[in-house]
């Protein structure tokens, strides 16, 4: 009986071991499968469209220099117009009144001239004869010196009041189309004031608004894709000329202006088009994927990057750009990196994982 006791004791003994043994070994982690997404090189280059209109490099605001009455206009909105054509006509009959206003006073200004150098001659006979101090000649000097100043200011008079019967008629300083009218027959305007737009048809671009935080994107001289409304298929280079310096004060956007180089046929002023611009490429770029893919905690917004060295995921901090319906464009990611899009709070730190590509 002695014996059977040791035995069952050894065996209790080597049981309870073989169990505490048991206890400290962690069965092994076995990988999960996970859907991911790669973030490419070509994720970073977004593309932006903005619609603009197609508009002339050259535009003349064109105005009379004297004030009057519109008496015609010559012109149509649209008109193909060449240098040199009369446009717009004012009343002249005040202008040619003052012109021979002008004229007359030459007349006067002449005949007082004429008498001061004929009094001048006769004093200075006087005074070769020793008949009249010198004092008596410096009057006469000085009054036929001032009658010939107001003869040449009378004169530079009457030259403005025939230039501005010339100015009665708007002439067109160059060939081109007209793109505005701002005044019409019977309305009297003032001189400078703009009463229409000329085109210059010769070069044309396209002008599109930027907002303030794309600036970035429209730097002097990058290439652009434009593309026309009215132009079915046809798409066109186009190269940034110009950018505002200063923002609109009402819609906080910036003028830029697009040269195209190699105008497309029926390519024509007011057409709708549109530019396509992409932002450059940075180490930190965006990339659209699903929502499922974002791993919220707290405040930070962060995804599961793979690390392909061992296939564990670990948690990269995003920044959101634009959020959709079932998607969201983010930053913060770098080309190359392999991002979890499902199954993101089934994860771990560290943890392994094995891609559902390569199964």
């Amino acid at each position: 009986m002695k014996k059977i006791g040791i035995m069952l004791l050894s065996v209790i003994v080597s049981m309870t071991v073989l169990a505490g043994c048991g206890k400290n070994e962690q069965p092994e982690e076995k990988p999960i499968i996970v859907k991911t997404q790669k973030i490419g090189v070509n994720d970073g280059i977004i593309e932006g469209t903005y619609t603009g209109t197609v508009r002339g490099r050259y535009e003349t605001n064109l105005s009379f220099q004297v004030g009057g009455r519109i008496l015609n206009r010559n012109v149509q909105l649209g008109d193909t117009v060449s240098a040199g054509t009369v446009l717009m006509a004012i009343d002249a009959r005040d202008v040619l009144e003052k012109s021979n206003q002008g004229d007359a006073q030459v007349v006067a200004a002449k005949a007082q001239l004429d008498l001061a150098q004929s009094n001048l001659t006769r004093y200075k006979q006087l005074f070769a004869q020793e008949a009249v101090p010198a004092s008596v000649l410096d009057q006469y000097q000085s009054a036929y010196d001032a009658a010939e100043a107001q003869y040449n200011q009378a004169v530079a008079g009457a030259q403005q009041g025939h230039n501005a019967v010339g100015y009665t008629n708007l002439i067109a300083p160059m060939s081109g189309v007209i793109s505005a009218i701002n005044a019409e027959a019977g309305q009297v305007v003032g001189a400078g004031q703009t009463v229409m737009t000329l085109v210059e048809s010769g070069e044309l671009e396209v002008e599109i608004n930027v907002p303030e935080n794309h600036l970035p994107d429209v730097t002097l001289g990058k290439k652009v894709e434009v593309t026309f409304w009215a132009l079915k298929n046809v798409k066109t280079e186009g190269i940034i000329r110009e950018v505002a310096p200063m923002a609109d004060s009402l819609s906080r956007t910036y003028k830029v202006r697009v040269a195209i180089q190699n105008p497309p046929k029926g390519m024509n002023l007011g057409m709708t088009a549109s530019v396509k611009v992409s932002e450059a490429k940075n180490s930190s770029i965006g990339a659209m994927m699903p929502l499922t893919a974002i791993y919220q905690t707290g405040s930070d917004a962060q995804v599961w990057v793979v690390d392909t060295s061992d296939n564990t995921v670990h948690l990269k901090k995003i920044f959101f750009e634009d959020i959709g319906s079932n998607s969201v464009r983010v930053t913060g990611l770098s080309s190359g990196d392999i991002v979890v899009t499902a199954g993101v709070h089934k994860l771990h730190e560290g943890q392994k994982i094995k891609l559902m590509e390569d199964e």
